[in-house]
């Protein structure tokens, strides 16, 4: 299996990397993982509706433009549906039993996601009704990832 986790912004925090790249190490050997950043579009604190827009368009097309067009295309967004570990592994297992080996995670900026990446979508993820940073997202996306593949051979980890 082939993962991808687009991502909008660089990550800066040591920590985060630190994670990051540890869990990367540790799916080694279930999935090639990849994590491809796209810049983030400078956005004040205060912006109108319309500038919000712009800059998730503006951030939307650039996560397109690195989306592969054989990916199964996975948005993380707040409306998305909510599933369980368990539920997740499940989904992961469909997915490679079912030919779609190379899957996309996409992370979108500050502002969210734009309607044209969420149009591309093939399913909409929820993590949590709450709001998190979209750097500490990557680390806890690429953690269940892990926690699927551990599931799914039947190995320890999960509890």
């Amino acid at each position: 299996m082939h993962i991808t986790i687009l991502a909008v912004g660089k990550l800066k925090e040591k920590y985060l990397k630190q994670g990051i790249d540890d869990y990367i190490r540790r799916l080694g050997p279930y999935a090639k993982v990849a994590v491809v950043e796209v810049p983030d579009e400078p956005a004040p604190e205060t912006m109108s509706e319309a500038e919000i827009a712009a800059v998730k368009r503006a951030e939307g097309e650039r996560l397109l433009g690195k989306l592969a067009s054989d990916a199964y295309a996975i948005a993380l967004a707040v409306d998305g549906k909510a599933m369980t570990s368990e539920a997740f592994a499940a989904k992961l297992d469909d997915l490679a039993t079912y030919g779609k080996s190379k899957i996309a995670f996409i992370i979108g900026g500050s502002n969210g996601l734009s309607d044209e990446v969420l149009r591309r979508a093939d399913f909409k993820l929820s993590f949590s009704s709450f709001t998190f940073p979209h750097q500490l997202m990557r680390l806890i996306l690429l953690e269940q990832i892990y926690r699927a593949f551990k599931i799914n051979w039947g190995e320890p980890y999960h509890k």
